[in-house]
């Protein structure tokens, strides 16, 4: 990894520690602070290695960053001097305005790219390795290798003997903020790749979330 994705990741995991304690400052039942760091890290850790993971399998690579917002106008010069950081910025008012019950865990974007080997098998030679690019399909299926990585995880997490239920919940919850289809999150990045593959997928996590909800 670069130093700038692990920094990247470094936030969006303060952020997402922030976001499971976030009840406890309104007097809300909530995961212990110990706990907290347990499932960010185990979250984290499952959709990020799952995208490196389908990614090597595709000879290409992914970087994450926070979810910024570059533009805010529909012109090219209606841009910030700064991309505004987000997913930092909008989970936290969310948490915030709602008292921390509404957990918005859209934090990290990926972007991949193709290793000089893809460029080889395809072509058979290596000056022309910079000529090739990842189809969105294929970015597609490493977005939702995260997604699909997560709600097995909440599936799981479900039925361990010791109650897991939290991180269950805020599994489904991380699946389901990274599947709208807003800006460069993971559910733009399938839904160009392909409308099928991301109607399946929403429908799979918005079932996995109403019953998450349930719970509750």
């Amino acid at each position: 990894m670069k130093s700038g994705e692990i920094m990247n990741i470094l936030i969006a995991f303060i952020v997402l520690v922030a976001l499971i304690i976030a009840p406890i400052m309104f007097g809300n039942a909530s995961p212990t602070i110990p706990e907290a760091f347990l499932f960010a890290f185990i979250i984290l850790l499952v959709a990020i290695s799952s995208k490196k993971i389908f990614a090597f399998l595709l000879e290409s690579d992914v970087e994450h960053k926070i979810w910024t917002l570059e533009r805010w106008g529909l012109h090219k010069q209606d841009k910030f001097k700064k991309p505004l950081p987000l997913g930092v910025i909008l989970p936290i008012i969310i948490a915030l305005f709602s008292f921390g019950t509404a957990r918005l865990m859209s934090l990290l974007t990926y972007e991949t790219t193709p290793k000089k080997t893809r460029a080889i098998r395809a072509f058979g030679h290596t000056k022309v390795y910079s000529y090739v690019s990842m189809t969105d399909w294929h970015n597609a299926l490493i977005g939702a290798a995260s997604t699909v990585s997560l709600l097995i995880l909440a599936l799981v997490a479900y039925f361990l003997p010791w109650n897991a239920e939290p991180l269950a919940r805020l599994a489904t919850f991380y699946a389901f903020s990274n599947m709208l289809p807003l800006s460069k999150l993971d559910g733009t990045q399938i839904f160009f790749g392909s409308r099928v593959l991301y109607v399946t997928l929403a429908a799979i996590t918005l079932i996995f979330t109403g019953y998450a909800i349930a719970l509750q």
